[in-house]
């Protein structure tokens, strides 16, 4: 399946000539549009996943082909136009671009390309990470206690919502093993309810 890719702005003309383009450079590889594929209106800076391309992506196959006006039209940021990229590398999809003269397929800069991939991969998780490292860091030098509340188990909607029932069985002897049972959560969980809402 040959698919072209148009993302455009409200501006008819826009799309007319992303069409045609994608047209003739289809023509002169000896291709014919398959199927027309169209984000009018959508921004760039959206996930694939909330554009068409996205829904386009999960469903082509090894060989399928797409044709863009451009590689800014797949995204507007350097590594989500990566991502896509790499997405079609490794399903074997062909991409071409009629403004840059792109191609990714079966050829030395595709290869380079890989090899390019899976190192800025590499470099942006390296980046998420440390920065999550610092953000965490900066909380712990301000004094931020991180990670759960304390007694927030006793904070549980669980819980809360049954607290006149438990009272009622608190005030037959009924056990804590029991309660917690009886409610689907472990003893400590109802232990910490209890003492919160100063049941004793």
């Amino acid at each position: 399946m040959v698919y072209g890719y148009l993302r455009v702005s409200t501006d008819e003309q826009d799309a007319q000539n992303q069409a045609q383009g994608v047209k003739y450079k289809a023509e002169q590889l000896g291709l014919s549009i398959s199927e027309w594929i169209e984000d009018n209106g959508v921004s760039g800076a959206k996930e694939p996943e909330d554009r068409k391309l996205g829904t386009l992506l999960k469903k082509m196959k090894a060989g399928d082909i797409i044709i863009a006006s451009e590689l800014s039209r797949l995204g507007r940021k350097t590594f989500m136009v990566m991502r896509i990229l790499e997405h079609c590398m490794k399903t074997d999809v062909k991409v071409y671009t009629v403004k840059d003269g792109y191609e990714l397929g079966d050829n030395i800069q595709s290869k380079v390309l890989a090899f390019a991939f899976g190192l800025a991969s590499e470099i942006e998780r390296d980046l998420i990470s440390q920065r999550t490292k610092e953000a965490l860091a900066r909380k712990r030098a301000e004094g931020i206690i991180l990670g759960r509340p304390k007694g927030s188990r006793g904070k549980d909607p669980k819980l809360n919502k049954h607290k006149a029932q438990i009272k009622r069985m608190l005030s037959n002897n009924i056990s804590q093993s029991f309660i917690a049972k009886t409610f689907g959560v472990h003893r400590h969980t109802v232990s910490a309810f209890l003492k919160d809402n100063k049941f004793y």
